[in-house]
């Protein structure tokens, strides 16, 4: 596709130049893809040429066409709307298109000039709760946007730096120890990242009301929430952490254990992987260490409780704490070193922070200090910020539990996508075991589809039984589309027809035929802009409509039963490369496609 806008941006310069004497170059001509209620596949706006040519849009529009009609043989017919110019495409260079797809290596890297080593930073859990509907909106875009990213050529890392230590991972551990009894996930029956959110909860709990008895006693609110007596336990137990204090420690390293187990398992279930872990218990001493750095080079300052800060005034942003008065660390001296970790392993020009809107003002500040220390690497670091998900009864809360818990979810999408797939009466012969593989595959389809198919950045609701839905834009309805094709290919192997066919001879094609082609020609095109907008979402809306086209030729012209031989190749041709940049697009999204529904 991206050859043949080339070509005929190449044609129009040269009709500008025979036509009107002006010279206009190829690469300052832009087209855009024609709207759908005008005959065409390709539009050049004419406005932009009225000074230049010395003539009306329309005039312009008007002789361009008719030269391009009378001396290129791609263009087949144009039309002239006020001041656009829609062309459009000859049969045989959609035939031509189609044919460079068929050949075009299966899993080839779609070739851009973008960064080359990338470190793709995501899920970050905290060792103090379960992973729950937002960390899944992080995970599915984090592996979506590196799996992208490795389409375009780049060599990606796939990073997850686990909060496993702070004044958070303390309450749970805490509650552990006054309220555990011993308990452990097997005598709960709980996984182990559930077991621990359960004690974060129960530390809220009993802390919100030791906040409440000192505020009955007369104690202002501010400091009825800093001298409750277990947040001062808390902060003792972080002070005995990082000055490795034998029994704090012991008990940190058997709940993370347990919480890691469970972590593992639910990743395992959602189709997510990494290529190297982080942890801020063993970043934030490295932080600590360019705190002492910018303080040596006079960028940073002490103040009189000795904690450690730094003046961002002057970057529009603001004073920031680097270091507390009593020398533990805040979220951001361990973001220091790790940024400096990830650099020295993977050499990286783009380090990529999958992070809530939530934390943009963090993320300035990172960048800001770093370019501040004079680190070479400042500038390569990219906050790809997204917004939260919302349900319909409203925002989650970690600490008072009204979380929705990942593995209930995931489950709960599962059994709607069965049950939606038994109402369409699709599963004959089918084993028990395939069924299962398929309620799976569907269910977290759904998920991953629904949560990705929003640009990033935009806050969104999340609706369950609309993720589900065989019909719309959802991911069964791709998915669905994948296995109708599998299947008439599956058919069309038993009466001898193969998808490498030949139509050579074929010289005109039906309109849905013709669409069809157009739709999967954007293929390189879609995955370049979404690795340089880092929006999963149109690679999303590209398998989307690439279904829809499909469905609708499948609709209009017979397949199988077409009797011409040629036309026959080409239909099931025109199939399988469509099963095939279904499977593709989706893969980017990490959502598996089946075979048989």
């Amino acid at each position: 596709m991206q050859q043949l806008e080339q070509t005929l941006k190449t044609a129009l310069s040269a009709a500008i130049q025979s036509v009107f004497g002006a010279s206009v170059p190829a690469d300052q001509l832009a087209l855009q893809a024609t709207r759908k209620d005008f005959a065409g596949q390709f539009t050049l706006v004419t406005f932009p040429f009225t000074k230049t040519l010395g003539k009306g849009p329309e005039q312009i529009g008007q002789a361009l066409g008719e030269y391009l009609l009378a001396h290129e043989p791609r263009v087949a017919g144009f039309n002239v709307v006020k001041g656009f110019l829609n062309l459009e495409v000859a049969d045989a260079e959609w035939l031509r298109v189609l044919e460079q797809l068929r050949q075009r290596p299966e899993g080839a890297p779609v070739a851009t000039g973008g960064p080359r080593r990338v470190v793709v930073e995501y899920s970050s859990p905290n060792t103090n709760k379960p992973l729950h509907l937002g960390h899944l909106r992080n995970n599915f875009l984090g592996y979506s946007v590196a799996e992208i990213l490795q389409a375009t050529g780049a060599e990606v890392t796939k990073a997850n730096l686990v909060n496993d230590r702070g004044i958070h991972i303390c309450k749970s551990m805490l509650a552990y120890q006054y309220y555990g009894q011993g308990e452990t996930p097997q005598s709960a029956g709980l996984k182990g990242d559930h077991l621990a959110g359960k004690y974060y909860v129960l530390f809220e709990k009993h802390y919100r009301e030791q906040v409440r008895q000192l505020e009955a006693e007369g104690v202002a609110a501010d400091v009825a929430k800093r001298q409750a007596p277990l947040m001062l336990e808390a902060q003792d137990m972080l002070r005995a952490w990082e000055a490795g204090d034998e029994a704090v420690v012991s008990l940190w390293k058997q709940m993370n254990g347990w919480v890691y187990e469970g972590f593992d398992a639910t990743y395992q279930n959602i189709g997510v992987d990494f290529d190297k872990f982080y942890y801020e218990s063993e970043t934030y001493l490295l932080g600590k260490e360019r705190v002492e750095e910018g303080l040596r080079k006079g960028v940073f300052f002490k103040k009189e409780d000795g904690s450690v800060w730094v003046d961002l005034k002057e970057e529009g942003l603001d004073e920031k704490l680097l270091l507390r008065a009593d020398g533990t660390s805040v979220y951001i001296t361990q973001d220091l070193g790790t940024a400096e970790l990830k650099f020295e392993d993977f050499g990286y020009d783009l380090s990529v922070y999958v992070i809530a809107d939530e934390q943009n003002y963090h993320m300035q500040v990172l960048r800001a200090v770093l370019q501040k220390l004079g680190k070479p690497y400042a500038d390569a670091i990219h906050h790809l910020s997204y917004g939260m998900v919302d349900l319909p009864s409203g925002k989650m809360k970690s600490r008072e539990g009204t979380v929705v818990d990942a593995d209930e979810l995931v489950r709960e999408v599962v059994a709607a996508a069965q049950a939606a797939t038994l109402e369409k009466g699709k599963t004959e012969g089918l084993s028990d075991e395939e069924l299962t593989r398929l309620y799976h595959m569907l269910g977290l389809g759904a998920l991953k589809y629904y949560l990705l198919k929003v640009d990033p950045k935009k806050r969104m609701l999340f609706n369950p039984e609309e993720s589900v839905k065989l019909e719309g834009d959802t991911g069964p309805f791709i998915q669905y589309s994948h296995a109708r094709i599998s299947s008439i290919l599956r058919k069309a192997a038993e009466r001898g027809v193969t998808p490498d066919g030949s139509f050579s001879n074929l010289t005109d094609i039906e309109p849905t035929e013709r669409e069809l082609i157009q739709e999967l020609a954007r293929y390189e095109t879609v995955v370049t802009e979404a690795a340089r907008a880092q929006s999963p979402a149109l690679v999303a809306q590209f398998a989307y409509d690439v279904a829809r086209a499909y469905n609708r030729f499948f609709a209009e012209v017979p397949i199988i039963a077409e009797p011409d031989e040629q036309k026959r190749a080409l239909r099931v041709a025109l199939s399988a490369q469509t099963g095939r940049a279904l499977k593709t697009s989706m893969g980017l999204l990490g959502i598996e496609v089946p075979e048989r529904m």
